[in-house]
């Protein structure tokens, strides 16, 4: 079964390959994850792209184990050379816009779900959701979710690893901020141009550690990514706008982080636009950790965002396929990481199912 279960999870990810599934346009590629469900009679329902399945025989008085990767993808860089949307095999490569991110996992989670969906008398129950939105972390997706879904005690994230557990992943807070000055003629002495204030700040910024640091995902990163001042060449202006992108460790909540730089950045203004996307993280005690362990599997922090950060239970992140090559250009999987991501998706469940 499993091999019948890989071969059509590859013609899956191929036919998704080429149905574009950009954040909240997901609707065909939904349509297509349905078509599976029905392949196989498997009971599911479809919350606006999101496509969610049960275990035949789930049970209330069980726990929860959450499958979940996502099926909408970023647009293609103007650097592709090959169409991102058809799905072309070379050399064990199988190249198209979200191949590796996340469509691998997703189609390997969903193969996984099947071959465990008829069991009976599993140690926990088991739920689905191939989610939309994940990319733009939009209203719609696996956030939207959660209180539709039976309660999850523990969750596994698809997204490329190369199988590796990430047992960590740093949540994310982005600020707005202002250096303020004085507004003139640039024809006009002034001893308080706001871009001239920014060049103490930007070295602060710079400059700054945290600290607290993680044994999984290390220290806190702050960068300065986006700097917008000034409309034309002869007028000061009365304010620089930053955007700081903070990268949150295990050691610190969204909350605090934004404390600490409101009390001690020497800015204007500085304001979190949103603190949902938290750290999250998975005893390395937990059983499934230690089966990934005992499957040969290393540990490690993430420090890239996932689904993960709406979660608020133990997360796994693991799946087939290379963080590296996600939004390159002519992305790509190997056809051998899928195969080899069902194998010890199911291994692993097994484990503890």
């Amino acid at each position: 079964m499993i091999q019948k279960l890989t071969t059509d999870a590859i013609a899956l990810l191929k036919n998704l390959i080429e149905i574009p599934s950009f954040s909240s346009e997901e609707d065909k590629t939904a349509n297509l994850i349905e078509q599976w469900f029905q392949k196989y009679n498997i009971d599911y329902k479809r919350t606006v792209n999101n496509v969610w399945a049960l275990n035949k025989h789930f049970d209330a008085s069980k726990p929860t184990l959450l499958l979940n990767s996502h099926h909408d993808t970023v647009k293609p860089n103007t650097a592709y050379t090959k169409d991102p949307f058809k799905a072309i095999v070379e050399d064990t490569k199988l190249f198209g816009l979200g191949s590796n991110d996340a469509g691998g996992c997703l189609v390997s989670l969903i193969a996984t779900f099947t071959y465990f969906y008829e069991q009976p008398d599993l140690n926990y129950n088991l739920v689905i959701v191939a989610s939309a939105e994940e990319e733009s972390s939009g209203p719609n997706g696996l956030n939207s979710m959660l209180k539709i879904i039976p309660k999850v005690d523990v969750a596994i994230v698809g997204e490329p690893t190369l199988m590796q557990l990430a047992i960590a992943e740093k949540g994310l807070v982005v600020f707005d901020a202002k250096v303020k000055g004085t507004p003139s003629h640039s024809a006009h002495p002034n001893d308080d141009n706001a871009i001239y204030n920014c060049i103490n700040v930007l070295q602060w910024f710079k400059d700054y550690k945290f600290e607290k640091t993680s044994e999984a995902l290390g220290e806190v990163k702050l960068t300065v990514s986006q700097i917008k001042a000034g409309k034309q060449h002869n007028a000061v202006p009365a304010e620089v706008d930053l955007v700081v992108d903070v990268r949150v460790n295990d050691c610190y909540s969204n909350a605090e982080i934004v404390a600490i730089l409101q009390k001690e950045a020497p800015c204007d203004s500085i304001i979190p636009r949103s603190l949902r996307l938290s750290s999250s993280s998975i005893p390395k005690e937990h059983a499934l950790v230690q089966a990934g362990i005992a499957l040969g599997r290393g540990t490690y922090g993430s420090p890239t965002l996932s689904d993960q950060a709406v979660l608020s239970c133990p997360s796994l992140k693991l799946g087939p396929g290379d963080s590296t090559r996600s939004h390159s250009a002519d992305e790509f999987i190997y056809i051998s990481e899928i195969e080899e991501g069902i194998e010890l998706y199911v291994k692993l469940l097994r484990e503890i199912l």
